[in-house]
């Protein structure tokens, strides 16, 4: 049985010794040395086909692959790509568009799997994961999510398979109950402290829940998403709308400009550090138990006053991920800085938080939003791959029978 210390980094530090010194000046593997994992939040049919994640893996020692129905829905939805795939599958039976997604998300998500097999193997489950999400559709609706996440588990069949759970007030029992299963999940949008603290708990409990069964917990693995960017771009507008109507503390709220989200996120990350140093999740690691990474999603800067590289620069510590988008993955491996800079300053993160508060911010009611409209948009995205997909579907069919 593997044990992973409390305070260890739970990512491989060192490089391959066969990756040589290509990955000396790589600034993506120096953020792996500093033990964060680098994640690509991007999957794509031509991408895996053409070597891209290969490269990525093998280069810049990437560990993880997310996908949601929004990456899904421009890789389908726009490209021909895979219109091979859809074409032999229609020619074997009539299927509708949503088997058609289904199908061949799962063909991409098991060739990530693949890419990644080494580096799951390699570290002993702690890391090498690729993420499918559950039906936006059920975030909801907790008996669904389980029955499904179940289901796609079974589908795509690989240890390196994290499914991907809303962390909503219907998600945090079915990520208890599927982490008691002995799925690996990823836990998505996670916007506040109180969220993210809800389903590190039910992490807890569903490990315990194994432990009592007398079923192994030491490849058990989760990561508790926890978004950043979109944070920042609802407190701006918020910032914006006042200082533009002559507010009169507007030097005080400029100032919180573009800092509310990283002190949020390295606030429960101090949170984190508590928990693992907990007599509770002591006796869950002497198990084998692996932490719950937490992992920087929605990481690319979407204000142009801002560096591209904010949200990886500023949030850099052991024991997590960051999941960047390519554009954001371009910028860092260009101009970012590497320094362990999670656990800076976590007084003035407090600060930021308090003038927040005071200046009235509602910072509480942005991520309630946030929550909400992340499940629509994901929704909406859904339906507009399934849409697509269905146009394909039609269209091949069509030139088929004509």
């Amino acid at each position: 049985m593997t044990t992973h210390g409390a305070t260890a980094s739970s990512v491989e530090r060192e490089p391959d010794a066969d990756a040589g010194d290509r990955l000396a000046s790589s600034r993506l593997q120096q953020l792996h040395r500093a033990g964060q994992a680098v994640w690509l939040d991007f999957i794509d049919r031509r991408f895996l086909e053409n070597g891209g994640l290969r490269e990525l893996v093998d280069r810049e020692a990437l560990t993880g692959v997310t996908s949601n129905p929004a990456i899904f829905e421009k890789a389908m939805g726009h490209s021909d790509a895979y219109e091979p795939g859809i074409a032999a599958l229609l020619g074997r039976a009539t299927v509708e568009a949503l088997e058609i997604y289904e199908h061949e998300a799962i063909a991409d998500i098991r060739a990530a799997a693949s890419g990644l097999r080494a580096v799951y193997d390699r570290l002993d489950g702690r890391d090498g994961y690729v993420s499918l999400e559950v039906s936006p559709h059920l975030a909801h609706d907790t008996d669904a999510t389980i029955q499904e996440a179940r289901r796609l588990h079974a589908a795509v069949g690989v240890p390196n398979l994290m499914v991907k759970v809303p962390g909503t007030e219907a998600g945090v029992p079915a990520i208890r109950q599927l982490i008691q299963d002995g799925i690996n999940i990823n836990v998505t949008l996670l916007f506040s402290l109180e969220a993210y603290q809800s389903v590190a708990i039910a992490y807890l409990e569903g490990l315990e829940a194994r432990v009592a069964e007398g079923k192994p917990i030491d490849h058990v693995a989760s990561v508790a998403s926890f978004f950043v960017s979109r944070i920042d771009t609802l407190i701006n507008q918020k910032i914006d709308m006042r200082t533009g109507h002559g507010d009169a503390q507007a030097a005080a709220l400029l100032a919180l400009r573009g800092k509310v989200a990283i002190a949020n996120a390295k606030l429960a990350y101090a949170w984190y550090e508590e928990l693992i140093a907990s007599d509770r999740w002591q006796r869950l690691a002497t198990q084998g138990a692996m932490p719950q990474r937490l992992l920087w999603a929605s990481t690319g800067v979407k204000d142009p006053a801002c560096a591209p590289t904010l949200y990886v620069d500023a949030l850099i510590g052991a024991d997590t991920v960051n999941t960047m988008p390519p554009a954001t993955m371009d910028a860092f491996r260009a101009s970012g800085t590497v320094a362990s800079t999670l656990t800076r300053d976590l007084h003035d993160a407090r600060n930021v938080l308090d003038e927040a508060q005071r200046l009235n911010l509602d910072l509480a009611g942005v991520t309630t939003f946030l929550v909400e409209d992340g499940v629509k948009q994901f929704v909406d995205a859904f339906d507009a791959l399934l849409a697509s997909v269905g146009e394909k579907r039609a269209d091949i069919l069509g030139r088929v029978s004509g």
